[in-house]
């Protein structure tokens, strides 16, 4: 068992990108965090993504209280750690992934994903007892646990089940996203769908999680890789990273190009747009057999619609899928490797921005600017 390290386990001034607001801008603060208790580990955050969900959750589709620190991409290296913490010590490299309990049958079975506690510990504001472990400069608490991190901040407390160590030659800046959308797009290939080797895939979406799907594709020896977006400079950097065909679906019809692409549908397809039309065609274009992922994640209530027969009778499939189904001990280690090996580029993706950038970071990557904003922080 491991212990604090001395004169590092106070409470900790930090500085943090705060929402106080529904569709209100981050704003940096000035905040205070405390001390690891029981198996938490605080960590100084290096970097962090910025994912699609914080940008949804600022806008409150999903109902997380405000105000609230953010972000759920951290990178960086465990500073202190509590008292049942088993095997992080101060000095190791961190990614911090998803909350799980650890406990219930799901998380036992190795689908941590589908924790029976999930939305409460990754969306509920607080440790799941009330109590938050930030306060801002008033002394007013800010919630946070957000994913079990809250990594829009100098420094997280995440708990050891999230906190996956890396290896320290691996360049921990870029290595956030892999905690959740780098994840959620190659685990949905790798773990859910089992993407196979000689068969047809298709991502429909080729922003960061697209992106992903298509390298994980190739990973996974699929001889057709179809990549389907609007935006033409993301169409050519799918081919660059795998996809044999790209469809443009403003230029036509995408169930007939995935159709004779494939020659009858595609083997395989994931949803990461979050937009029903896109989930219906993509539905249409399965072959035989064909299974299609769902990570896209719109508004709450939010319906599709699709032919039941062409579902029933074809022996077609949908599945729903969160955080690639991983178990984050094992495959965030495992696409450090494959990038290491120049087999998962995910660095093509990435552009970063100074923690102050945020807003910036936000609109670029709502514009379609930046595939994987990273934000740089200094503490």
């Amino acid at each position: 068992m491991s212990s604090n390290t001395a004169g590092t386990a106070e409470v900790r001034d930090i500085t943090v990108a705060a929402v106080r607001g529904k569709e209100q801008p981050f704003a940096i603060e000035q905040a205070r965090i405390r001390a690891p208790q029981d198996d938490e580990v605080r960590v100084k955050i290096v970097a962090t993504g910025l994912c699609h969900t914080d940008l949804i959750v600022r806008d409150q589709y999903y109902p997380v209280p405000l105000p609230a620190v953010l972000g759920h991409e951290g990178a960086g290296i465990v500073e202190a750690v509590g008292p049942n913490v088993r095997e992080l010590k101060p000095g190791d490299h961190v990614v911090l992934t998803y909350g799980q309990c650890g406990h219930c049958n799901p998380c036992r079975g190795g689908h941590g994903a589908y924790c029976r506690d999930f939305f409460a510990l990754n969306f509920g504001g607080d440790d799941g007892h009330g109590h938050t472990a930030i306060t801002d400069a008033k002394g007013e608490p800010l919630h946070d646990h957000f994913f079990a991190q809250s990594s829009f901040a100098t420094y997280a407390l995440a708990r050891e089940i999230n906190a996956i160590r890396v290896p320290q030659d691996a360049p921990l800046e870029l290595l956030g996203p892999l905690g959740c959308g780098i994840q959620t797009g190659a685990g949905a290939v790798l773990n859910s769908l089992k993407v196979r080797s000689g068969s047809s895939f298709a991502s429909y979406g080729a922003g960061a999680v697209g992106l992903s799907a298509v390298m994980a594709a190739k990973v996974a020896g699929a001889t057709t890789i179809i990549a389907i977006d609007v935006v033409p400079s993301r169409l050519e950097l799918a081919t660059e990273l795998g996809a044999t065909h790209v469809v443009n679906s403003r230029d036509v019809d995408v169930i007939e190009a995935v159709r004779g692409i494939t020659g009858g549908g595609a083997d395989f397809a994931l949803e990461s747009t979050g937009r029903p039309d896109v989930l219906s065609a993509g539905i249409e274009a399965l072959a035989g057999l064909g299974m299609m992922g769902v990570v896209g994640a719109p508004k709450l209530g939010t319906t599709a619609s699709f032919d039941v027969n062409n579902l029933l009778l074809g022996g077609r499939s949908i599945r729903g899928i969160v955080e690639g189904d991983s178990v984050p001990q094992v495959f965030i280690p495992q696409l450090v490797t494959l990038y290491q090996q120049g087999r998962f580029p995910f660095d093509r993706l990435v552009k970063f921005y100074p923690l102050e950038q945020i807003n910036q970071a936000a609109e670029d990557s709502t514009k379609g600017i930046t595939l994987k904003p990273i934000l740089r922080i200094a503490s």
